[in-house]
């Protein structure tokens, strides 16, 4: 299959809950055709794959890196929740360099961990939501539980495997 390859990190049950009922609260229905996500690449080539598995699995063979749900980032026409993890940031890091010479211009740009709830609504609509979140918005915890690679199917996307952070004790 000659798809793009997604690669995203997947929320604990109680957090992709939160996010996902945000996501289908805010976001215009007709074009939530995926759950709540945290991607890490967009459009990495399928040529990758093999490597790419391997890594994943690699970096999934750790703790499951500390995160903050640390506040609400304005899209222009959507909104969305910003994440902030060092030891994320770390293990994206290592992969786009990994991968540097296959990232599309979305990935090579730099990274800003957030999960959208609501995009592509009139500018008014958005900024009346974020300011509906701040009033009672409040940094968090939050969980991250493994890694994800998908296949870009054109709209929806086909999950490839799935790699479980491996947990402390």
């Amino acid at each position: 299959m000659n798809a793009p390859l997604i690669v995203t990190a997947d929320f604990a049950p109680a957090d992709f809950a939160f996010f996902d009922a945000e996501r289908r609260a805010h976001f215009p229905p007709e074009r939530n055709i995926l759950s709540a996500h945290l991607t890490l690449f967009h459009a990495l080539p399928p040529s990758v794959e093999v490597e790419l598995r391997r890594r994943l699995a690699e970096a999934a063979d750790a703790p499951a890196p500390r995160a903050t749900l640390a506040g609400l980032r304005s899209l222009g026409g959507g909104v969305a929740y910003t994440i902030v993890s060092d030891e994320l940031d770390d293990v994206r890091g290592e992969l786009a360099e990994a991968f540097s010479g296959c990232l599309s211009a979305q990935d090579a740009q730099g990274w800003r961990a957030h999960v959208t709830i609501q995009n592509k609504v009139d500018p008014r609509i958005a900024r009346d939501l974020m300011a509906e979140k701040e009033r009672s918005f409040r940094p968090r915890p939050l969980g991250l539980a493994g890694l994800a690679l998908h296949r870009y199917l054109g709209g929806p996307w086909e999950t490839v495997q799935r790699w479980r952070f491996r947990r402390t004790s």
